[in-house]
């Protein structure tokens, strides 16, 4: 049970999620009106995408620092869920889009050409694409060792260029986004109180999921090093002994 209060913890609030999000009482704000119960999945999937990030990046050091493969696979996997949580959120974010902003009979809605220049659309696709080019630059090399180093250095520097492109440089220029003057959903007059009794534990329910994937993939992971060592030991003790 101790091991796994966490996994029960996330089916619980993302359950909750799921429930209070489609089913609870939420604010009628005009344009958004009920397309506003997708904040408790574009955006906290976005917080959980931060939070993953945040954990592969901080094993990327941890291999830098000690050389120890398990953080290199541990960073790789955080990178790849936290990618996949990115892609939930921008696709969720475009959907949103398309019922508010992108609205042709509403004047007080942006044409698509003003969309298409919205800066953290751009941000946040920049943002992924970099990660995208992470691994890319991992199945590049062959080299183990000279993979987790490499890769290690590349991650610190896409995370370091992930807070410009996604939280600093959009809210320098014109933006259609909400929430430019601060962080949405946590500055209090950004979302209506009803709200946060969802969206704290839909970002912790999210997260957690996404840890949850990460630990099966390295499980998976590391079985597959241990079956590949296991056959490298295998061919070797099985290789003809050659005389002089």
């Amino acid at each position: 049970m101790k091991k796994w209060w966490w996994k029960i913890l996330c089916i619980v609030l993302l359950t909750y999620t799921f429930i209070g999000g489609l089913l609870f009482p939420v604010p009628r704000i005009m344009i958004l009106n009920e397309t506003i119960r997708n904040l408790y999945f574009h955006v906290c999937m976005w917080f959980a995408m931060m939070i993953l990030f945040t954990i592969s990046v901080i094993n990327a050091v941890k291999y830098l620092n000690k050389h120890d493969l398990k953080y290199d696979i541990k960073s790789r996997q955080y990178a790849v869920v936290g990618i996949v949580f990115g892609l939930l959120g921008y696709a969720t974010g475009v959907i949103w889009m398309s019922f508010t902003w992108a609205d042709p009979n509403n004047p007080a809605v942006a044409s698509f050409s003003a969309i298409a220049k919205e800066p953290k659309l751009i941000g946040a696709a920049i943002a992924l694409l970099i990660y995208f080019a992470y691994l890319v630059l991992r199945d590049s090399i062959s080299d183990i060792d000279k993979k987790a180093r490499i890769s290690a250095v590349y991650n610190i520097f896409a995370f370091a260029f992930l807070f410009p492109s996604i939280w600093i440089l959009p809210r320098l220029l014109p933006s259609l986004h909400p929430g430019g003057e601060g962080n949405p959903a946590l500055n209090y007059n950004d979302i209506d109180a009803r709200m946060r009794l969802v969206f704290y534990p839909a970002v912790i329910g999210w997260t957690l999921l996404g840890s949850w994937i990460v630990s099966l993939k390295v499980r998976m992971n590391i079985l597959k090093e241990k079956e590949h060592l296991s056959d490298i030991y295998l061919q070797e003790k099985n290789a003809p002994i050659h005389e002089a």
